[in-house]
């Protein structure tokens, strides 16, 4: 007699679709998280060249950030193999997530009012954004992605001098023009990197000759892109024309996706690429790392928390500066990170948001381990 078959939900059909998870993605999105700490805290420079080091650090780590968000998002979907079933469940669960992540950032900065810029809300709108782009094929969303991200920012860099816009900013829609234009993180740049990640997701996020792809474009985009930068007109330039500010601004942010690019292929290379002596010396040298980049919601929320409480009155300002703060940050993360993943697993916030968006309420099979480095 042979065995009736097994009828399973859209929510354990979903599940057992989704690839495991690439460490070298999560180091990556940790050092990003780094990069945001020193931007975030780290004392005024003293010199020319280390006020240009922190100004890398400012820029770089979100662009990083959208990046392997986008990869997270190819992830979820299915990777190389996208779901076929449970898309609008997969697109419900998304959209809980983003509204979550928008509450929680407009609550963190009305409660604790940190002195940063708080990237949870429009982090959430991103998500948002790409709901109906999250199936496309892997070169249309490449495609797309690099055409938006040559044009997006220069048109996000021109809306600072439009009399119109900086105008609806400052009224009752100030908050949707902040997130999608004239924000310290617009999402009309955010969702062209979010894009390229999707892709190469798509594409085969760890897959030997898709990483050398991404790396040489990365390093080639990033050759050209950043020295253009330094004979085109500085943002603080007033005396440079709107169309000279754009065509900056969108070379500068080509220029850094690049690097970000570049930064994915190498950490991705030592932690699943590499040979085995080279791959367990840097799986272990960048796993308090990688923990961080597994629990980035956790992380940056506590960070937010930690550089909240630090704020203090210096020379008649507020600040919350410090070297101190930004090592204690940066090495206190790794440690909670690294215990917290090898004792408990998933971060505590992510836990929650997975369980509150429905995706904790049927266990699905074991992860595919059909990549490279996974980890769950």
């Amino acid at each position: 007699m042979s065995a009736a078959p097994v009828v399973r939900s859209p929510r354990s059909r979903l599940r057992a679709a989704l690839p495991a998870r690439v460490d070298g993605i999560d180091a990556a999105r940790g050092l990003a998280l780094i990069g945001m700490f020193v931007a975030h805290v780290a004392p005024a420079a003293a010199t020319l060249d280390a006020t240009e080091l922190l100004a890398i650090a400012d820029e770089r780590p979100r662009l990083l950030f959208a990046l392997t968000a986008g990869f997270g998002l190819g992830f979820i979907s299915g990777g190389t193999r996208p779901i076929g079933e449970g898309r609008g469940l997969l697109r419900r669960q998304i959209t809980i997530r983003a509204l979550i992540l928008i509450a929680l950032g407009l609550l963190i900065a009305a409660t604790l009012n940190p002195l940063v810029y708080i990237i949870l809300d429009v982090y959430g709108v991103a998500f948002l954004l790409m709901l109906p782009l999250l199936f496309l094929p892997p070169r249309v969303a490449l495609g797309l992605g690099a055409v938006l991200l040559a044009i997006a920012p220069g048109l996000a860099a021109a809306a600072q001098y439009s009399p119109g816009i900086v105008a609806a900013g400052e009224g009752e829609v100030g908050l949707l023009v902040g997130w999608v234009l004239t924000g310290a993180y617009p999402v009309i740049i955010w969702v062209p990197v979010m894009l390229i990640g999707l892709g190469l997701a798509r594409l085969g996020a760890s897959a030997p000759r898709v990483v050398a792809w991404y790396a040489l474009c990365g390093a080639a985009v990033a050759a050209v892109m950043l020295p253009l930068t330094r004979v085109l007109p500085a943002e603080t330039d007033a005396s440079a024309s709107v169309l000279e500010h754009a065509v900056s601004a969108s070379a500068l942010a080509m220029g850094n996706v690049g690097v970000a690019l570049v930064i994915v292929a190498a950490t991705v290379t030592l932690t699943g690429l590499a040979r085995p002596a080279v791959r367990r010396v840097a799986g272990r040298v960048l796993s308090p790392v990688t923990a961080m980049g597994s629990m980035p919601l956790t992380i940056y929320t506590l960070h937010l928390i930690v550089i909240a409480a630090a704020k203090r009155a210096e020379d008649g300002y507020l600040t919350d500066d410090s070297w101190a703060l930004t090592f204690g940050l940066i090495i206190g993360s790794m440690i909670f990170a690294w215990c917290w993943r090898r004792w408990l697993g998933r971060g505590p916030l992510e836990r929650l948001l997975r369980a509150a968006s429905g995706r904790n309420r049927e266990n699905g099979s074991p992860a595919r381990k059909d990549l490279p480095c996974a980890s769950r």
